[in-house]
């Protein structure tokens, strides 16, 4: 009996040191490859950048209402009932985590919806206009025209599409939200396993229209995902940590395009420190861009 308690013993803790050490590798693989920066230099890019507000600018009223709209009804209706279950599980802190709860679940619907029927085109234009303003001219004309002149005004110079634009915001992703929202009842721990699950499906999405653009087949996408998981997930973390913002979580997902589009560039340039992404170059996609 004890010769066996001994071997489970054991192998539970080969099991935790070989967990522990894959954690470590793609934790240093995020931090080396600098992804985490994406979406702030997402950020001051479109900031500083005034031709790139015309997306948003043109799209920020009802968004904005959708936004008030969800966020007081979440309140209002959320609030309180999940308070009264969470305040059981997380003590004191049950109003602060629910409170979170109740923000991300106002930002889901809010993303969901937003992305659905009001944003989706603008976000494309997003991503292709950095893409123009970083000189990568030709990846964008892979996939729609490009008009002529307007060189100081890359969103000017978008042309009709010649591809249909990367996917919504998927029914899957809102399975995924709504599977993974029981963790937010585990105090501090549970919330941060949450925006960590939910970085990932984030950040597997952030280069759809990147590969499209580059006509990867679905095969070649996978394979470059599975390859990069780490910078992947690290970018959708934070991205996913600053749409949990819901009045303003509709802005992040443009300065969040923007970065996701930096990030493209780069690869295209071949100017990023990402060691996962040196194999870019052997699938044709480290050429730069004229």
């Amino acid at each position: 009996m004890s010769s066996v308690l001994d071997n489970a013993k054991a192998k539970a803790k080969e099991v935790a040191i070989e967990d522990f050490n894959k954690a470590k590798d793609l934790a240093q693989s995020a931090a080396k490859s600098g992804a985490y920066l994406y979406p702030i230099k997402g950020i001051f890019y479109f900031l500083s950048h005034r031709t790139l507000w015309k997306p948003l600018l043109s799209k920020l009223a009802p968004t904005m209402t959708l936004s008030v709209g969800v966020v007081s009804f979440m309140f209002v209706f959320a609030y309180v009932p999940q308070l009264a279950v969470l305040v059981f599980v997380n003590g004191p802190l049950a109003a602060f985590s629910t409170a979170l709860l109740t923000l991300s679940e106002s930002s889901a619907i809010i993303t969901f919806l937003s992305r659905r029927f009001l944003i989706q085109d603008t976000l494309v234009d997003t991503f292709d206009g950095v893409l123009l303003a970083r000189n990568q001219t030709a990846v964008v004309a892979e996939g729609r025209q490009l008009k002529a002149g307007n060189f100081g005004d890359p969103i000017g110079k978008l042309g009709k599409l010649l591809k249909s634009p990367f996917d919504n915001f998927s029914t899957k992703s809102l399975v995924r939200y709504v599977l993974y929202l029981p963790l937010n009842f585990i105090p501090v721990v549970g919330t941060a396993m949450f925006v960590l699950l939910q970085g990932r499906t984030r950040g597997y999405s952030v280069h759809n229209r990147y590969f499209q653009l580059k006509k990867w087949p679905q095969s070649e996408r996978e394979a470059w995902l599975k390859e990069n998981t780490a910078p992947y997930t690290a970018f959708g973390t934070v991205a996913t940590f600053l749409e949990l913002v819901p009045v303003a979580s509709i802005f992040f997902s443009f300065t969040n395009t923007v970065g996701a589009a930096l990030w493209a560039a780069d690869i295209e340039a071949n100017n990023t420190s990402m060691t996962e992404m040196t194999t870019q170059k052997s699938r044709g996609g480290g050429k730069k861009t004229e």
